[in-house]
């Protein structure tokens, strides 16, 4: 039996377009990241899928993403687990500030680090390695046993903790997963064998 896991990063929010530092702050979706949701989930209808659950972070951004998807989908009552462990990566101390004052304040290479290394967190957050840390046991523990029952399983979700889950899907080691990119309402399907590898994936960006 193989079941199904697409992965969604919520769409364009209004700290995206700050370009602010968000983690787990808790702006809504621009108008681009309401379309993104929209055609997220268009794009989902037209490959004809139909999800048994769904699960999503404690965030707005990323639950309202999913609300409009499974409008598209005509799926609006469909069962929808909600938690912590799937939150974006916390930025501490960087939260809330715009990127380029981030980088006049602590040094451009000092901020490269805290956004791109594996295992150095900003003042006061998290690194990669510590979101890892409480993304995948959840993953483990409550997404893929759904996913290995043969159900399809829709995850809406951020650009860290998404990255989290596929380091493992993917099989990425700690370099590769750091220039792992995104995009904003890209729908990401992995078909899982028995074993829980990948048997396929297809990424809908287009």
């Amino acid at each position: 039996m193989t079941g199904t896991l697409v992965l969604v990063r919520h769409g364009q929010s209004e700290w995206n377009l700050k370009n602010l530092f968000t983690g787990w702050k808790d702006p809504d979706l621009t108008e681009k990241g309401v379309e993104e949701a929209i055609s997220a989930g268009r794009k989902l209808a037209d490959r004809g899928l139909i999800f048994d659950l769904a699960f999503t972070s404690d965030l707005v951004r990323a639950q309202n993403t999913l609300t409009l998807m499974l409008k598209e989908l005509g799926q609006e009552g469909l069962e929808t687990r909600r938690d912590l462990a799937l939150n974006e990566r916390d930025y501490g101390d960087l939260s809330g500030l715009n990127k380029d004052d981030a980088r006049e304040r602590w040094g451009a290479e000092q901020v490269h680090i805290w956004r791109r290394s594996y295992d150095v967190p900003p003042p006061g957050g998290e690194s990669l390695k510590d979101t890892l840390a409480r993304t995948l046991p959840y993953y483990v523990t409550d997404i893929l046993p759904e996913v290995m029952r043969g159900r399809r399983v829709l995850v809406a979700a951020h650009g860290n903790s998404l990255r989290s889950i596929c380091m493992v899907l993917d099989r990425l080691d700690r370099e590769h997963i750091v220039g792992l990119e995104i995009g904003t309402g890209v729908p990401m399907i992995y078909e899982l064998s028995a074993d829980t590898t990948v048997k396929s994936k297809v990424t809908l960006d287009s």
